[in-house]
């Protein structure tokens, strides 16, 4: 769960506020000069960045005002909220990525090693039909 620092209210927790899409997406100049294509194009095709992105983001349950968010989306950090209007902050620099990932070769994410089925049974007969004590019938 994210906590977001509203610039009305102060640091509340997620479920307070509304995504609101990319911020700074200029509006055309003149919209009944647009195509279709183009029309479509400012309505629906935004950016999908992978690191710093500002955002939108509306107090829904607090002061219901917008407000921009500079988020990285690989680690959901957050490194600026700043009022509508004012210009995008600069980036923070990238994190060096560290991989916790296992190499060994018995390792479930990278390693080739399957578990042992020798000791597990497949005959109905050492199965039990009676429920363990205290289970209801």
């Amino acid at each position: 769960m994210l906590l977001i620092s509203c610039p009305n209210c102060g640091s509340r927790d997620e479920t307070e506020f509304h995504y609101g899409g990319q911020a700074h997406v200029a509006y055309p100049e003149n919209p009944n000069e647009l195509n279709d294509r183009e029309w479509a194009e400012f309505l629906f095709y935004r950016d999908n960045t992978k690191g710093a992105f500002a955002e939108r983001w509306l107090h829904s349950t607090g002061c219901r005002q917008w407000f921009n968010m500079l988020r990285d989306t690989v680690t959901y950090e957050i490194q600026a909220v700043y009022p509508m209007g004012a210009p995008r902050p600069a980036a923070a620099p990238p994190a060096a990525e560290s991989g916790t990932a296992s190499t060994a070769p018995d390792s479930t994410t990278t390693g080739t090693a399957r578990p042992s089925i020798a000791a597990t049974s497949t005959s109905t007969a050492s199965r039990s039909t009676t429920a363990p004590e205290g289970a209801t019938k």
